[in-house]
């Protein structure tokens, strides 16, 4: 029986598999199965998948299902004590899942320990880090951190013990975007995280995001938060608008990075005005809001080459 399973979803990643495959494949833990869920991938990602001869991958093949319907289809087939969920272009650091492993270990006698988390850093599709996350470092009940701010960045971050998540009937397949914050924040409502404070998360960002997918995860992180309100004692209400500034700020900032065209402008203009209208700290973030707004007059009222131009001066 295999301590550690990681399951990659993979649908048409032919791109990015290899190097994905082989963050896991060349980790310091070598006690782990490795389950890569096909989701009806229509380009070479199985053949490449094929070339791996290490017993400890297995590819299991379904219909197209989506994200989160494969990371809970390969939570059913997984064997390990703990589990860890890997996107398939995003890389982890050799000792990222022994370094969780031990800090989960060290703790193993506190039952309501069940989480450790690392650090994410934003790399490009030639793998060059381009952006630090937040790096932020909390420890035991961060359910209120969490509820106002994802700091955990992405879905291929913690390391799991599986009947923490299983209890919960793992991920919220009606959910389009933000699975991963509704599964930390009820994870956060019953457990305790504990923080490995070590960058161990490439997180890939590529060029292709569009205004309609920042609608739809505006959409789907609106409903998370609600979701967890309704769950939520009275107490902790009042960090609604908080949350909501710090995800429209978020949203602004993804519209804003390249390619720009005035499509995401006008997605911008219209998130940087409701974060306006949520951010309590508008005194202390003046200088921010200031800037982003340059930008989307930029963008908006200039031709798209010069705009491009005097952003990048």
């Amino acid at each position: 029986m295999p301590l550690v399973s990681v399951i990659i979803p993979a649908f048409n990643s032919s791109k990015t598999i290899k190097k994905t495959i082989d963050s896991v494949l060349v980790q310091t833990l070598t006690d782990f199965e490795l389950i890569i869920i096909n989701d009806a991938s229509t380009d070479n990602t199985l053949d490449i998948i094929s070339q791996y001869q290490d017993p400890r991958l297995q590819v299991f093949s379904y219909p197209h299902g989506g994200g989160n319907v494969s990371r809970n289809r390969g939570l059913k087939h997984a064997l390990g004590e703990y589990v860890s969920f890997l996107d398939a272009d995003d890389i982890w650091e050799a000792d990222k899942l022994e370094l969780q492993l031990q800090t989960l270990q060290k703790l193993q006698q506190n039952t309501e320990v069940a989480i450790a988390y690392s650090w994410t850093d934003y790399i490009n599709e030639e793998d060059n880090v381009i952006l630090k996350g937040c790096h932020t470092n909390a420890n035991g009940d961060i359910y209120e951190k969490l509820l106002v701010h994802n700091f955990l960045e992405n879905g291929s971050n913690p390391l799991i013990r599986k009947t923490s998540i299983v209890e919960l009937g793992g991920f919220d397949e009606t959910l389009t975007a933000a699975q991963d914050w509704d599964m930390w924040l009820r994870l956060a409502q019953k457990y305790h995280f504990v923080c490995v404070p070590k960058v161990h998360i490439l997180y890939r960002v590529t060029t292709n995001s569009v205004s309609t997918n920042l609608n739809r995860q505006e959409e789907a992180c609106l409903k998370v938060l609600e979701k967890a309100l309704q769950s939520s004692p009275p107490s902790v209400s009042h960090l609604r608008t908080q949350s909501l500034a710090n995800l429209y700020k978020y949203l602004t900032c993804k519209a804003l990075q390249k390619p720009l065209n005035k499509e995401k402008g006008l997605a911008a203009a219209k998130f940087l005005w409701k974060f306006v209208k949520n951010d309590a700290f508008r005194v202390k973030r003046a200088s921010l809001t200031f800037k982003m707004f340059v930008k989307i007059l930029l963008i908006l009222l200039l031709p798209g080459e010069l705009a491009n131009i005097l952003l990048r001066k």
